[in-house]
């Protein structure tokens, strides 16, 4: 299948021409891209090779300026920066002017000019990183797409009448009782045509129009929904069967769309079904109940049944 029960595309790129440094422009999506390891291993590396790299900036003004113990420096000589004495020194003077410590114990002098713009460049440029690096990791932690792992759908979906009509009817429920905002559902067909040419296209993708008795936008999406789409003479279901259904090529892919109502964000949740997982002739078994406090129960045991 295309996409997974859990919404991951099964795909991979070939023989892409463009260079992979197109990905350091957008620097940005590539990060948040990354694996969790992957982005904890350059957000540990950021912060500690800059605190070495001006670490040695600090013990090279240092050694140049003759502040080291080693050149014996005379009593009224004033160093540039307070008691350092050595590269480990300066590596702590470098990670305390770059998160802003500041115990006190070594200190920048008015001695030296470059030490006071080696100050400032260090500040502003572990400002930047802090920024940039704690905001991935954010924006990474609150992603429209753990939201999405909350909507779940139906494991089979089913093919029987609803109001007199034939629909294949799929079950969808939200697990978090914050609502997504604006939803919309619709469905892809997927599956290998012909053309009257003689090409053949793989993955051709057919529009399936889903429904809910109040329309497919804007759903109040508090209580699991059963979404249907008509198999009418549009449909690409109606030359199936029952006894045909099984001898089928194609994927069906759902999709629903909405915005998160704490954070704004819109989000995607997919799932697809093939033809061994649409059931003709089978109805969803109810989930909902009224319980003698007036409360509504959903019985997620029943959901797939």
């Amino acid at each position: 299948r295309l996409v997974s029960k859990d919404g991951r595309c099964n795909i991979e790129f070939g023989n892409v021409e463009q260079s992979r440094f197109v990905f350091l422009i957008d620097i940005w999506t590539t990060i948040l891209d990354l694996r969790w390891r992957y982005k904890m291993t350059i957000f540990i590396s950021a912060f500690l090779g800059s605190w070495f790299l001006f670490g040695l900036l600090w013990y090279v003004v240092a050694y140049i300026h003759k502040d080291l113990p080693e050149f014996s420096p005379s009593i009224n000589h004033t160093p540039c920066v307070e008691n350092i004495n050595g590269l480990t020194s300066a590596f702590l003077f470098s990670l305390e002017t770059q998160v802003t410590i500041g115990y006190g114990f070594r200190c920048v002098t008015e001695q030296c000019a470059t030490a006071i713009f080696l100050l400032i460049f260090q500040s502003i440029l572990g400002v930047i990183i802090n920024s940039f690096m704690c905001g991935a990791i954010l924006a990474k932690i609150s992603r429209s797409k753990n939201r999405a792992k909350t909507i779940t759908f139906s494991k089979n979906a089913v093919i029987s009448k609803r109001g007199g009509k034939l629909c294949l009817l799929i079950r969808v429920a939200n697990l978090r009782k914050s609502l997504l905002i604006g939803s919309h559902i619709y469905g892809k067909l997927l599956k290998t045509t012909i053309t009257p040419e003689g090409e053949t296209i793989i993955l051709d993708q057919v529009n399936i129009e889903f429904v809910v008795d109040a329309g497919n936008e804007n759903l109040f999406f508090i209580s699991p929904l059963t979404i249907y789409h008509i198999i009418d003479k549009n449909s690409p279901f109606f030359h199936m069967a029952a006894e045909t259904i099984l001898q089928q090529d194609f994927e069906l892919v759902v999709f629903l769309d909405g915005t998160v109502e704490a954070t704004s964000a819109t989000c995607q949740v997919r799932t697809s079904y093939i033809p061994e997982e649409v059931l003709w002739g089978y109805r969803f078994a109810p989930i909902v109940s009224k319980t003698k406090e007036g409360k509504y129960r959903v019985d997620f045991q029943n959901f797939s049944k």
